[in-house]
C-alpha cells in the first residue's frame, strides 16, 4: 500500500500518446501480467489463497447465483439467452481448468491499463492496483479479461448498441491482440491459447454480463454507485450477452500460432551478445535479440554448463571409454534430476506442440508418474528462433543435451510422437520419453542402399491381420545402444507398387520385441559414444501391433518431413556451440603456449585465421537464427530453403574452426585429452547423418531456378 510517483492511463485508447509508445506501454502490461502469474505462491506465502483447480467452473456458478439474484424480480430482456450462455460455458469449461500445474497460481481478477502505475518517465509499471478479486486458479481467465478491451467498448452510456460494443477503437500504434498475446506467452512461458481462446472471452463477457445485472438491479433499490453510468447498467449487460454468443459463433478467432514480435522491449534485452562468450556482436541492437525470459534461460544453462557438466565431463569420458561403457554413470541421472529440478527441461518444446502435450497429459494422469509436473513436461513454449540461443549452450558439451533432455534423435522421436502418434501411442511411449525415463531409436538407413534417397529403403513392413511383420537391416540407428533405449520409429516400406513417395511408412516397434537382434556398435573415427551409441540391426520377422503403425500406410514421407526441419535444424544450433567453445580453446591456448619467441597469439598468421574463424562463425549463427525464424513464421515447406542452406554451412563452419583449434594444440587437439576431437568427429558425421551436402545444395539450387522462372 505504498506511495508510488508515478502515471494511470484511465483510457485505454492512451489518448495523447505517441504511437510508438503506445505499443511500448502495452507491452509493458502484458510482461507485468506475465510476471504476476510467475509468482511462486509458495515462496512468498499465498499457497493457501484459494483452490488452484477448477477456476473458471466455480467462477462459473458463482456468477450464475449472482446474476439470478440480481435478476429475481424482473426478468431482463436477454434473460433467456444468458441462461443458454451459463449452460454453453458449463459445457465447455476447458480440461486445463482442472488442473493445478501449468497456467494455474495467482489471478489478479481485474487486470487492466487502468489498474497499473507506470514509471514518470518510462514505459514500465511499477505497481498494480485494485487486489479485491485476487486468489489462486486459471490465470488465461486473467488474461483475456485483460484483452477486453481489444473486444468491446464496454463503457455503458444511454446509447450503447451491439455494433457499437463490438467494434471499439483501437488507436494507432497499439499492438493487435494477437502482438499483445504473443508478448504474454514468450514472457509467461505460456502455451498459444488458440484452442480455448472462445470459452475465455465468453467467459469474460459473461462475468462483466453478471456484474453489469448487479449494479442495475442496485440502482433500481437506490442504491448504486456510479451516478448517470449505473442506469445505463442494465442495457450494457444485454449487450455483452450478445457479444458473448457473437464471438461464440465465429469460426476463426485467433490464429493456429503466435504473431512473430520483433520490436518488443529491445531496451530490456541489453547487449546480449556481450554475455555470448568470444563473439563480436555487442551492441544489442540486432533482429535477433533474445527475450527477458530467453536471457535468464540462457544464463541458468550456462551456470549449470560451467557447474555441474564441464565439471563432469572427464569423468563421463572415462566411463564411456571402460568396460562398463554400455550403462548409465550414476552422476548423468543426478544431473538430469537435478536439470529438471532448476526448469531446464524439454526446452525444445515448440508452443504448438505444447499446447497438443497439455491436452493429453489433462485427459488423463494415470499414466503420468507420481510427482511429474506439467510445467516440466512441457518445456518453456519457446519457439524455434528462441530455442535457438539455448540449444547452441548446450552444443558446447557432446554430454549436455541429453542431460536436459533435449538430445537427438529424442527430440525428433517426441515431436513425431506429439504430431502424429494417437492418444494410446502417447501414453504408452510419448509421456515416459517426456519424463526422461525411456530413451528411443529411429531406425531408417539401410547398408546395402543409398538411404540418402529414401525411395531407395528395403525394409518390409507387411501387413498380416491384427500385426505388421518387419524383416529388414537398418543401420546408424542411434541411441539404439542404449539400455534405456525401449522404443524404435522404423520407416520402412508397406506397399512396394504404390507411387514413389507412397510406399514408405513408419511404425514404432518395441526394441525388445522378438526378432529384433542389435548386431553390433558402429564406431564413428573410432568413438562408439558409449552408452549412447549407433547400432546395426536385423529385424527378422519381428511382429508388431497394427496399431503401432504412425498416421497410417505410406505416410512415411509426410511425417519425416515434419520431423527433419526442427530435429536437424537443432543440430546446426548445437554446432554453432560446438564451434564456440573451440574459439574459446584455440584462444586461451594460444594466449598460454609459446612458440619462437613469443606466444601462438602474438603470431600474425595465428590472428589471421582467428579473425577468419569468427567471421564464419557469427555468419554462420544468423544464418540459422533466420532459419529458425522462417520455420516458426512459415513452417517447414516454404522454410526449406534456408533450413538447407543452415545444414551445409553449419558443419562445414565447425569444422573448419574445430580443426583450427586442434591445430593451436598441436599433439593434444587430436588426442582423447580434450573435447576438440570428439566435437570435430561430431560435425564431421552431420555432414552426412544429417543428410548429403550435395543433397541440400541440390534443394537450394532448385529453389533458385524455380525463382528465376516466376
Amino acid at each position: 500500500m505504498e506511495y508510488l510517483e508515478g502515471v494511470l492511463y484511465l483510457d485505454s485508447n492512451l489518448p495523447g500518446i505517441s504511437p510508438a509508445r503506445r505499443k511500448s506501454i502495452y507491452f509493458a502490461a502484458a510482461k507485468t501480467l506475465a510476471d504476476v502469474h510467475k509468482v511462486d505462491v509458495s515462496a512468498v506465502g499465498l499457497q493457501k489463497y484459494g483452490r488452484r483447480d477448477n477456476y473458471c467452473k466455480r467462477q462459473v456458478e458463482r456468477w450464475e447465483r449472482q446474476y439470478l439474484q440480481s435478476t429475481g424480480e424482473g426478468k431482463p430482456a436477454r434473460y433467456q439467452k444468458m441462461l443458454d450462455l451459463i449452460h454453453w460455458l458449463k459445457e465447455n469449461v476447458p480440461k486445463e481448468d482442472s488442473s493445478t500445474g501449468l497456467g494455474t497460481g495467482l489471478v489478479h481478477g481485474d487486470y487492466r491499463i487502468d489498474n497499473l502505475v507506470f514509471h514518470p518517465t518510462e514505459d514500465r509499471v511499477i505497481g498494480v492496483l485494485d487486489w479485491e478479486l485476487s486468489t489462486l486458479g486459471n490465470q488465461m481467465s486473467d488474461v483475456a479479461y485483460n484483452c477486453m478491451t481489444y473486444i468491446i467498448d464496454s463503457t455503458p452510456t444511454e446509447n450503447i448498441s451491439f455494433g457499437g460494443l463490438m467494434r471499439p477503437v483501437i488507436s494507432d500504434g497499439i499492438p493487435q491482440l494477437e502482438e499483445y498475446l504473443s508478448v504474454y506467452c514468450s514472457m509467461s512461458a505460456r502455451p498459444w491459447p488458440a484452442t480455448n481462446w472462445k470459452f475465455y472471452i465468453a467467459f469474460s463477457l459473461f462475468r462483466g454480463a453478471s456484474i453489469y445485472a448487479g449494479v442495475y438491479h442496485r440502482w433500481t433499490m437506490g442504491n448504486a454507485s456510479g451516478g448517470e453510468r449505473a442506469k445505463f447498467a442494465g442495457k450494457a449487460g444485454n449487450v455483452m450477452v450478445d457479444c458473448a454468443w457473437d464471438y461464440i459463433n465465429r469460426e476463426n478467432v485467433l490464429p493456429e500460432r503466435p504473431a512473430t514480435v520483433t520490436d518488443f522491449s529491445r531496451a530490456s534485452r541489453q547487449e546480449f551478445h556481450s554475455e555470448q562468450e568470444g563473439s563480436t556482436l555487442t551492441n544489442g541492437q540486432g533482429r535477433f535479440v533474445p527475450s527477458e525470459k530467453v536471457m535468464l534461460l540462457r544464463e541458468k544453462i550456462m551456470k549449470f554448463m560451467k557447474d555441474h557438466i564441464y565439471p563432469k565431463e572427464d569423468e563421463l569420458y572415462k566411463h564411456a571409454q571402460s568396460a562398463s561403457r554400455w550403462t548409465i554413470h550414476p552422476e548423468e541421472e543426478n544431473l538430469k534430476a537435478l536439470a529438471k529440478q532448476q526448469g531446464l527441461w524439454n526446452l525444445f518444446i515448440p508452443l504448438d506442440s505444447a499446447a497438443r502435450a497439455r491436452e493429453l497429459l489433462l485427459e488423463d494422469r494415470s499414466h503420468i508418474s507420481p510427482g511429474s509436473s506439467d510445467d516440466l513436461l512441457l518445456g518453456a513454449g519457446l519457439t524455434n528462433l528462441e530455442y535457438g540461443y539455448l540449444c547452441e549452450i548446450m552444443g558446447r558439451s557432446v554430454w549436455a543435451p541429453q542431460i536436459f533432455n533435449c538430445g537427438a534423435p529424442d527430440t525428433g522421436n517426441m515431436e513425431v510422437l506429439l504430431r502424429y502418434g494417437t492418444k494410446e501411442q502417447q501414453k504408452q511411449w510419448l509421456v515416459p520419453l517426456l519424463e526422461g525415463k525411456i530413451r528411443s531409436g529411429f531406425a531408417m538407413t539401410e547398408p546395402q542402399v543409398a538411404s540418402s534417397d529414401a525411395t531407395n529403403i528395403e525394409c518390409a513392413i507387411s501387413r498380416q491381420g491384427d500385426f505388421y511383420v518387419i524383416n529388414g537391416k537398418k543401420w546408424w540407428t542411434s541411441g539404439a545402444m542404449d539400455p534405456r533405449c525401449k522404443i524404435l520409429i522404423l520407416m520402412g516400406k508397406t506397399d512396394f507398387s504404390a507411387p514413389k513417395h507412397k510406399q514408405q511408412s513408419m511404425i514404432l516397434v518395441d526394441i525388445n520385441t522378438p526378432g529384433v537382434q542389435i548386431r553390433r556398435p558402429l564406431l564413428v573415427f573410432g568413438f562408439d559414444d558409449a552408452p549412447h551409441g549407433h547400432a546395426e540391426i536385423t529385424f527378422d520377422n519381428v511382429r508388431v501391433p497394427a496399431t503401432n503403425i504412425l498416421l497410417g500406410e505410406g505416410r512415411g514421407f509426410e511425417i519425416a518431413q515434419g520431423r527433419l526441419g526442427p530435429g536437424r535444424l537443432h543440430h546446426c544450433m548445437r554446432l554453432i556451440g560446438a564451434a564456440e567453445r573451440g574459439m574459446n580453446m584455440m584462444v586461451e591456448r594460444a594466449l598460454s603456449r609459446t612458440v619462437f619467441g613469443k606466444r601462438i597469439a602474438q603470431h600474425g598468421s595465428f590472428q589471421s585465421d582467428l579473425a577468419k574463424c569468427r567471421i564464419e562463425l557469427e555468419q554462420t549463427r544468423l544464418l540459422v537464427l533466420e532459419a529458425a525464424d522462417q520455420l516458426d513464421r512459415h513452417g517447414n515447406k516454404k522454410a526449406r530453403g534456408i533450413l538447407a542452406m543452415a545444414k551445409v554451412a553449419a558443419p562445414n563452419m565447425a569444422l573448419k574452426v574445430l580443426d583450427m583449434a586442434m591445430q593451436v594444440h598441436g599433439a593434444a587437439g587430436v588426442s582423447s585429452d580434450t573435447a576438440l576431437s570428439h566435437l570435430w568427429a561430431t560435425a564431421r558425421t552431420l555432414r552426412i547423418a544429417d543428410g548429403p551436402d550435395e543433397v541440400h545444395l541440390g534443394t537450394i539450387a532448385k529453389l533458385e531456378l524455380q525463382r528465376a522462372r516466376l
